[in-house]
């Protein structure tokens, strides 16, 4: 066994270079972005605070890397409940402490520190708590059978179906939906026969694609199942432009501000349309009118790039946990691009969560971070075999 001493040499250098461009793509859109609107007034550095809570998250890694991922394996239980405590707190706790903000009791305020939204860190907390399960299921069940693998996913459906109900009560679609993709990130990789899992994703297909079928073409059915504000939301995403001065709002001026930035852009601050909440959920929207289809594809290959490595440090590694870890954090962080990106460009509906590490927010960076921290010790600890195929311990 090999395991290289020199302290350097141990770092993931790439993922950190990735980060280190991903701070300077966001600090300096979220600059451009607080200009404008009413940010432009409050006259609060929003970039300046984004630059200080990357200096923390970088802080935090560096904390985490000490740890492998043993110990992460360990505390699984007591990052869920803690977690879970949380998401609790959230539903029975005064408006004093959980305000309510953007249709949800999503957030924790603290006078000096702000607002926290514990949603954010359950995400990652989840993805370690079933890496352990799914982990601890496949070394008992040495020998798989369909029994085995129901009961598999009845854990973690268990595990990950309490932070969805707590998290459905506050409301936060958005959220719930990140919860499914992580969900089943691990569930593909977690060796579930196929024979069980085809029916099943198969079946969740067709009643997403009779969902859909109905919403567009029988829309007096979809009336007597769902509430209005809930079919307008449907509605101004199928046919945005007759909402545009209400519920569609923010996507045709986020389809406006991308469509007018051409190939180059127009330039850092030479936004004329407004978009509200673009230094957040629409910062995309920022980048594309600003830096054009070159800015905005920049961006979105330092994702490709990012899911690249990450995928590669899950190959590399020789431990199962470390393996089940990566999925739920590339399932988290791809479902998050594809959902933010795609509702700016009328791809997807519009679900109100952040671009991860470009969006201005504390929760949603740090939260972030941790994900990452978490495959920073995977490579600090990774330990290399010369001889044999033996896995990590």
């Amino acid at each position: 066994m090999n395991n290289n001493n020199n302290f350097s040499d141990r770092i993931d250098w790439t993922l950190a270079s990735l980060l280190i461009l991903f701070m300077i793509a966001s600090t300096v859109a979220i600059a451009s972005a607080q200009t404008t609107g009413q940010y432009a007034a409050l006259g609060t550095n929003f970039a300046l605070r984004q630059g200080a809570i990357y200096a923390a998250g970088f802080v935090m890694i560096a904390f985490m890397m000490y740890f492998d991922m043993d110990q992460f394996r360990k505390l699984a239980w007591v990052f869920y409940g803690f977690g879970v405590i949380l998401l609790v707190g959230l539903l029975i706790l005064p408006e004093s402490i959980v305000p309510y903000r953007n249709g949800a009791y999503s957030w924790y305020y603290f006078p000096v520190i702000g607002t926290l939204q514990p949603s954010e860190f359950m995400k990652t907390f989840t993805v370690i708590a079933l890496a352990r399960v799914v982990t601890v299921h496949n070394e008992v069940f040495v020998n798989r059978d369909v029994k085995s693998d129901l009961w598999l996913l009845a854990k973690i459906g268990l595990i990950s179906g309490i932070p969805f109900v707590l998290i459905s009560q506050q409301p936060d679609l958005g959220t719930m939906l990140v919860f499914i993709a992580l969900t089943v990130g691990i569930i593909l990789v977690s060796g579930i026969s196929w024979k069980l899992l085809l029916p099943t994703f198969g079946t969740i297909t067709a009643i997403a694609g009779a969902a859909l079928y109905f919403a567009i073409f029988r829309q007096d059915l979809m009336a007597r199942y769902f509430q209005d504000y809930q079919l307008r939301r449907i509605y101004s995403w199928l046919d945005p432009y007759s909402y545009a001065s209400g519920d569609a709002y923010q996507l045709t001026t986020a389809m406006s501000a991308i469509g007018s930035g051409e190939i180059f852009g127009k330039g850092f601050q030479d936004r004329q349309v407004y978009v509200p909440d673009n230094h957040t959920d629409f910062i995309f929207a920022v980048i594309g009118e600003e830096y054009g289809f070159i800015g905005a594809s920049f961006v979105v290959s330092l994702f490709f790039l990012l899911i690249y490595h990450l995928t590669k440090v899950a190959l590399e590694t020789k431990s199962q946990f470390n393996v089940y870890v990566c999925a739920g954090v590339i399932s988290m962080i791809t479902f998050h691009v594809f959902q933010n990106v795609g509702m700016t460009i009328q791809l997807l509906p519009i679900t109100g969560i952040p671009l991860p590490l470009v969006s201005y927010g504390g929760s949603s960076l740090i939260g972030t971070l941790f994900a990452l921290g978490l495959l920073f010790s995977m490579r600090f600890h990774h330990k290399t075999y010369m001889f044999s195929s033996e896995d990590e311990r």
